[in-house]
């Protein structure tokens, strides 16, 4: 049976999806809370989510690859390594919370905080 993607009808194309999820996700990462609207925040959770669980892998080279594929910035990937692998050391799942914000003023879209929990 097939099911819809989360990003996959939003009118963007795969290449503006991509680095618009590898852009959030390093904001997020860095400043471990953003404010976003609710649908780029519930397909940024499970992209962020993946990045930790690489972070917390055994062979550092092959997870430092990984990341530089999937984010490719040095000190982010450096901080889901050496911080953020240890603090969730205890986690599989659930790294990120969705705290709603209001709306936004110019077009009334509603908006979110998506923080590292």
């Amino acid at each position: 049976m097939k099911t819809a993607k989360r990003l996959a009808n939003s009118g963007m194309d795969a290449s503006f999806r991509k680095a618009m999820l590898r852009n959030l996700a390093m904001s997020l990462v860095i400043e471990e809370k953003i404010k976003t609207t609710i649908t780029r925040a519930k397909a940024l959770a499970p992209f962020v989510d993946k990045l930790i669980n690489i972070g917390k892998g055994k062979d550092k080279l092959h997870v430092i690859r990984e990341l530089n594929r999937l984010v490719n910035h040095e000190s982010c990937s450096k901080k889901i390594i050496e911080e953020l692998a240890n603090k969730y050391s205890d986690r599989t799942s659930g790294y990120t919370r969705i705290t709603k914000a209001g709306f936004r003023a110019g077009d009334n879209a509603s908006m979110v905080y998506i923080e590292l929990v």
